[in-house]
Parts: C-alpha cells; structure tokens; sequence
C-alpha cells in the first residue's frame, strides 16, 4: 500500500508540472480551452487512482491491511481536496503572487513522505488566475468603456434651453401686456359707427394719407382724375407759396434746427416720404374743405374747419400695422 500512496503522490507531482507547463504556454484566446483540460486531466488522475485504492482493497484479505487502506484511501482524499494549504499559507505570508515555478520548486524540496499535495484549484489561486468558472462569467459579460462627454452637444442643448427661457420670458410679458392693436380698433370702430362711417382699408407703402385722399376725393368731390403724384405735387408747390404758415412744422427736435423749405418739398416730391399734418393741411386749403381726421388716442382732429365743400375722413392707426402708423379712407355706410 505504501508503493502505492508513493506512485499515487508522484503522479500528482507530474500533474502538477504539467498543469503548470500548460498555464504559461496558454494564450488570453486559448486560455478556457487550456483550463478545461487541465480539469479533466485533474479528474481522470483522481478516477483511476480511486478506482485502484479500491482494487487493492478488493485483494487484500488481511483485517490489518483493510486497516492500512482505509488509512490510504483518507490520504488520497487529503491529496485530492486540500494539498495546497500549506503553500496557500505561504503565499499569504508574503503578500505576493506565487507563480507556478515557485510552487513546484518549494513541492519538489518537501520531504517525500509528507502526504498532502497540491490540486490544480489551489495552484490556479496561488498563481492568481481564473477558474473556468471564473473565465466563462468575464467572457460573458464585456467590460463597457465609460461613455466619451460630447461637449458640442451640451453646449447646444444649453443654448436651446437658454432660448427657450427667453421665448418662455416674451411669451408671459406678452401675456401681461396690454393688446394695444385690439383696443385700438374697438375704439376706432365706435368712432366710425357714430358718423355713420366704415373703414376702407389702404395699402401700407408710404402713400397711404394720399391714397385715402384720393379716395375721399373722388368719393365726396367727383374727382376722378386726381393721382397720389399729383396730390404730392399740389401740397408741395401750395408749402412753397406759403412758407411763413408751415415753418413751425419744419423744426427738428433732434437737430434744433428749422428744415429748409424747397428741400422739403422736393423729398415730397420725389420720395416715398410718409405724408403729415403739413400736407393735410395744404390740401384742405387747395381742395377748400374741411379733413377729419379719426384717432384712437383722443378727439378727432380737423383741418380748415371753415372750408366750404364736402368734409373728407380719413382714420389714423398707431398701432394696427406693422409699417407703424398708417392712414385709412372712410367711406359711408351703405
């Protein structure tokens, strides 16, 4: 039986060896493949010595030596479950890792008779590397990089919602604002309803008091053949002839400074310039009428009040339009 345990301690040893030559030759790719051999080389050596404990135990016929082999079969089991204890102990003490030619040179120098060897479990621990088990749970689940910041994209939500604040911001001072527009045009159709007056809408490109005129003109005086030109050119030669009357109109509050008159006249003339107080004044005087003028911000304004022929209406918006202020024609209601 001790021939026997002495084989059965040699083979481990060469186990051992070969498990350790066969570690280091692995590679990252072949490294499972490696571990499960060494496994089922490990299992294989442990089956067939089991297998002839027993068989020397089936020939043996004397009680002493059924004795002697319930003895071995509890060393092959101490071979087999716990042999690297003593070099796991080792290994602590040093605090480093072992590796595997370490564990055989300090194995081959213990002393023959010791019955406690080392199972390949504990030489893969000794040498700090995985199990099978070990390797199969890494390999199925990948290790995932940390998520590279993209800047441009937080910059750009930030601004978004920088904008969104200032948007959200408009929106409520709008809210709380009053809606000029809306009273204006109230106010302005109650005026109109109580001259029997509805709004003729004029085109918003500059013309706007002199298309009102022409239209009021033709309405209320027949006079068909009067042009917006030919309403500038009339109040501009009527400003020249009159100069000492519209002087007052002609200072400029941002120069301190009084227009020169032909200047004027000609911009009147040759211009889109937006017609005035000056223009519906001197056409009132030409045309010998009085012009009403309808406001939202107070009573309505009249021009010539004395003028004998038919009275012209026309209604001044502020706030209406999106040019800025603007002149409507009134017509009768039919």
């Amino acid at each position: 039986m001790e021939q026997l345990l002495a084989k059965h301690k040699k083979e481990q040893r060469e186990l051992v060896a070969q498990i350790t030559a066969l570690k280091k030759q692995a590679l990252k790719k072949t490294r499972k493949t490696v571990l499960s051999q060494c496994a089922d080389l490990q299992s294989s050596l442990d089956a067939r010595q089991k297998t002839e404990v027993e068989q020397f135990e089936l020939n043996s016929t004397d009680n002493p030596l059924q004795t002697n082999s319930d003895h071995a079969n509890a060393e092959v089991c101490s071979m087999n479950g716990g042999s690297l204890a003593q070099e796991s102990q080792l290994s602590g003490a040093t605090g480093s890792n072992v590796e595997s030619e370490d564990v055989l040179t300090k194995n081959g120098e213990s002393n023959e008779n010791d019955t406690e060897e080392i199972t390949p479990e504990q030489l893969l621990a000794a040498m700090n590397l995985e199990t099978p088990a070990q390797v199969v749970n890494d390999e199925s689940t990948p290790t995932q990089k940390p998520k590279k910041r993209n800047r441009a994209k937080e910059r750009l939500a930030k601004r978004q919602a920088q904008e969104e604040a200032i948007r959200a911001e408009a929106r409520s001072e709008a809210a709380a604002t009053p809606d000029y527009r809306a009273m204006e045009a109230e106010t302005m159709n109650r005026l109109m309803e109580s001259r029997d007056l509805e709004l003729y809408e004029i085109q918003p490109d500059g013309h706007c008091l002199f298309r009102s005129l022409c239209d009021q003109l033709r309405l209320r005086h027949n006079d068909n053949d009067v042009t917006v030109e030919g309403l500038r050119s009339t109040a501009a030669n009527y400003i020249r002839d009159h100069r000492d009357d519209f002087i007052p109109y002609l200072f400029d509050e941002e120069t301190m400074a009084i227009r020169d008159v032909d200047e004027y006249t000609q911009e009147l003339e040759t211009t889109a310039m937006w017609g005035s107080d000056m223009e519906i004044l001197a056409l009132s005087k030409v045309y010998d009428c009085a012009v009403e003028v309808l406001t939202a911000g107070g009573a309505p304004i009249t021009f010539n009040a004395e003028g004998e022929r038919n009275r012209l209406y026309v209604a001044f918006y502020k706030h209406s339009y999106g040019l800025g202020e603007h002149y409507n024609s009134c017509r009768p209601v039919n």
